[in-house]
């Protein structure tokens, strides 16, 4: 397209790159909420091309820092705490001390696969990044989401403890 049709159709190419990133945002949003969380897993990993498009739009405004990447990282916090509160609600997730914490770190992970896709695919002795890395990272995140890492909670209550010392020195 020329810089004169982005002109007269968009205004700038700043307002053309923001229905680009409202329409990606809408893609991406829309397929997660008719697909249900289990659901959007199976179809994306049945058919990942049909995502990529999208998914890599938002993996290099994320990248670039663009000023869609808030709105990108908001919306899928938002979206992700939405779900977590549900899933408390109804008893398929166990509650968190931070569910917003929670939500951020559900995203961190998943966004920390897509922007680190080439190293993070070497290391499982691939040439490159696509339907059979995921099928080798999905049980295993599954398994520490679902059973957890640690046998014991050891590590939670020590973290606990120093968080509370740290708060007393502080307040005190």
């Amino acid at each position: 397209m020329s810089a004169a049709l982005v002109i007269h159709h968009f205004g700038s190419k700043e307002k053309l790159r923001g229905v680009c990133d409202d329409h990606v945002l809408g893609v991406l949003v829309r397929r997660a909420h008719e697909a249900g969380t289990p659901g959007l897993l199976g179809e994306f990993m049945a058919n990942p091309e049909e995502y990529q498009l999208q998914v890599r739009y938002m993996v290099r405004a994320i990248e670039e820092d663009t000023p869609a990447a808030g709105r990108f990282v908001d919306t899928l916090v938002a979206e992700s705490e939405t779900i977590l509160r549900a899933g408390i609600a109804e008893g398929s997730v166990r509650p968190s001390s931070d569910v917003r914490a929670l939500a951020v770190f559900t995203v961190l992970t998943g966004l920390a696969t897509l922007t680190m896709a080439p190293p993070l695919t070497r290391a499982l002795g691939h040439d490159r990044f696509g339907p059979e890395v995921l099928r080798r990272m999905t049980l295993p995140t599954l398994e520490l989401f679902t059973h957890g890492l640690y046998a014991d909670d050891a590590p939670l209550k020590a973290a606990r403890t120093a968080w509370e010392a740290a708060r007393e020195n502080r307040d005190g």
